[in-house]
């Protein structure tokens, strides 16, 4: 009769071979199957996971063998993969300075972005957020007709807007107690997936463009646009415009990936864009509906014009994405 010993020790043997494996396979970034791609989103549960096989097997290991010596390097390997690509968000240099250390004058900026789900009908729960947070600017995306139709009340305070409702989950609008100048909607790799480009004025005098984007998911779907077998290319579009443009730049929404992902790393460095999170923590913003399963989707990018003074995730609103606010200080020059 085997040993409760054994009955414990072969499936942690399964499930770190498991884990070695899709770590692995996380490292593969050119394959068109939208798991591989998925597989890299849950870095920090690969992460937690291999931490507590890594302590069974030494708890529970009475002989060594060259397979579970193996199975033990591996796991090694794989926790200090995803420790290297968890880690700068938690220890890391904030790769967007503090708004404390500016002394010139300067303009803030408050900004809250929100996948409401285009399901969702708890209109007034977003709209109380918003009451709560009183931002200078909104991105709703996944807005459809009705979403538009409830959000009206918002031009009291907000009296510039962009909006491009849409029923395939891919609409947005845009709301600004500042001046929206050069408005502009692109269709960067769908034709029914918009993004919005503005440049915006602020009091004190200073300028700088917004882009707001909801790129495609990277999974099949039968009822939304996908982009299954396809390399999503909006963001390094826009990080190529970004580089071209004198004007500082905040690019925030639903990217519908997580900031280490390869497409994420080009955007980022073709545009010389920086993560506001790097440094502060990883504020997962879905999935709101699970404990468990988060990850950070929606982000804000910017150059290193912007200083940072604020960063929360916010109250559930009904959707399947939590809301992330962010206060930005731009020096009036």
């Amino acid at each position: 009769m085997p040993s409760t010993r054994k009955i414990f020790y072969y499936p942690i043997i399964f499930f770190s071979v498991l884990l070695i494996i899709i770590s692995l396979l996380s490292l593969v970034h050119d394959l068109s199957l939208w798991y591989s791609k998925v597989l890299d989103f849950p870095r920090l549960q690969y992460l937690i996971v291999g931490v507590a096989l890594l302590i069974l097997i030494l708890l529970l290991n009475k002989k060594w063998n060259v397979f579970s010596v193996l199975v033990g390097i591996g796991l090694v390997a794989a926790i200090t993969l995803h420790s290297i690509k968890i880690f700068p968000y938690f220890f890391g240099d904030k790769a967007v300075k503090d708004a404390a250390e500016l002394k010139e004058e300067s303009s803030e900026i408050g900004i809250v972005i929100a996948n409401v789900l285009i399901t969702n009908t708890a209109y007034d729960e977003f709209l109380k957020i918003i009451q709560e947070k009183n931002p200078d600017i909104i991105l709703a995306m996944e807005v459809n007709k009705k979403w538009i139709q409830n959000l009206q009340v918002l031009k009291e305070k907000y009296a510039y807007r962009i909006e491009y409702p849409l029923e395939n989950a891919y609409g947005m609008a845009m709301y600004s107690k500042f001046p929206l100048e050069n408005q502009e909607i692109k269709f960067l790799n769908k034709d029914d997936v918009p993004s919005f480009h503005t440049r915006i004025s602020l009091p004190g005098g200073a300028h700088f463009m917004f882009h707001g984007v909801h790129p495609v998911a990277p999974v099949p779907s039968s009822k939304y646009p996908d982009n299954e077998g396809e390399k999503e290319v909006a963001l390094v579009k826009i990080g190529d415009s970004v580089a071209k443009d004198t004007l500082p730049s905040i690019v925030a929404g639903d990217y519908n990936d997580v900031s280490w992902s390869l497409t994420s790393r080009l955007f980022e460095e073709s545009g010389n864009l920086k993560n506001v999170r790097i440094g502060r923590g990883l504020f997962n913003t879905f999935d709101s509906n699970s404990i468990i399963m988060r990850w950070p989707l929606d982000h804000f990018f910017v150059t290193q014009e912007f200083y940072l003074s604020e960063i929360e995730r916010l109250s559930k609103i009904g959707s399947d994405h939590f809301p992330l606010y962010v206060k930005l200080v731009l020096p009036e020059k």
